[in-house]
């Protein structure tokens, strides 16, 4: 990302959980303040971009929807945009809530972009510190799209401006307050954007200053990242629009260079889920077109 640029994709997801939260049903994961971060005119004018776009996507949905635009969107956002988005931020959640009940004390969210879980649960204000840890310039934008939409920022929220993917440091999260007990990191839509070696480092660097059982959330890429159409050669299409848009792929895994490259940072692996299993939990008997990206895994880990 370069300087004093917001994150596109950080604005992309949230549009993702803003149009789930309005269109879809049954909800995968109700992010029901995304909307009031989206305003009108960003909501329509990245609607007109994606049904604009829906040749680069497949021309064949092109020339049968052509005169359907809000089925060329939907088709777009559900196909492409919302699997990755939804289904990670519903894992997540599901594992730091279970967290919480085995004594977290912290939240520490890595490109938290315009997440919302801190507005979403008021309820864990004296519970529950979190951190949020971003580049100065999207850290901007969210506080600006809060007071926007008359949202105040709860006091158990700490913004942390820090490009981490270049050099992370607990400094700037010693200042906000955290402290050295149980913490659950959470690293979404992060890792493929890392080489390996930044990955690594900073994985070593997040479990410096953490006890035992502290844990992490994080979705990858496979070994098929770079190779691998998808359905409607979504995933070719996610890697090239990456590039695109200024924040190419960089990384990708197979389960065993994830489980040494966490072994040497003194982490195990308590869950793996592969795209079959994303897809089992979250996208099962569905009746529109949304299904778990091929090649994304998620896991949770957790320091010895």
């Amino acid at each position: 990302m370069k300087k004093n640029e917001s994150s596109l994709t950080s604005l992309i997801s949230a549009f993702a959980r803003a149009y789930h939260s309005r269109y879809d049903t049954p909800l995968i994961f109700d992010d029901f303040i995304a909307k009031d971060l989206i305003n009108e005119k960003e909501f329509t004018s990245i609607s007109e971009n994606m049904i604009q776009g829906i040749s680069f996507f497949n021309k064949e949905i092109a020339e049968r929807l052509q005169h359907d635009p809000e089925e060329i969107l939907k088709w777009v956002i559900q196909i492409q945009l919302s699997p990755t988005p939804l289904a990670r931020a519903a894992y997540c959640e599901k594992v730091l809530h279970n967290e919480l009940m085995l004594g977290a004390k912290q939240y520490v969210i890595l490109g938290a972009g315009l997440d919302t879980f801190c507005i979403r649960h008021p309820e864990l204000e004296n519970s529950l510190q979190i951190f949020e840890v971003d580049h100065p310039a999207t850290q901007q934008v969210k506080k600006d799209k809060l007071q926007d939409a008359n949202l105040a920022i709860p006091g158990h929220l700490h913004f942390v401006p820090m490009d981490f993917t270049k050099m992370f440091s607990y400094e700037p999260l010693l200042d906000k307050g955290f402290k050295s007990t149980k913490t659950f990191f959470s690293l979404l839509g992060v890792s493929y954007y890392l080489t390996r070696e930044e990955n690594a480092n900073l994985i070593s660097h997040l479990f410096s200053h953490v006890p035992s059982g502290s844990s992490i959330v994080f979705d990858y890429g496979d070994e098929t990242l770079f190779t691998a159409k998808g359905t409607s050669n979504r995933v070719e299409h996610m890697v090239k629009m990456a590039a695109a848009g200024g924040e190419p792929m960089q990384s990708c895994f197979t389960y065993q260079e994830i489980e040494h490259m966490l072994e040497s940072s003194g982490l195990l692996i308590y869950e793996h889920l592969s795209p079959d299993d994303i897809h089992d939990l979250f996208f099962c008997n569905r009746a529109d077109d949304l299904s778990a990206f091929e090649t994304i895994h998620y896991i949770h880990a957790v320091k010895k």
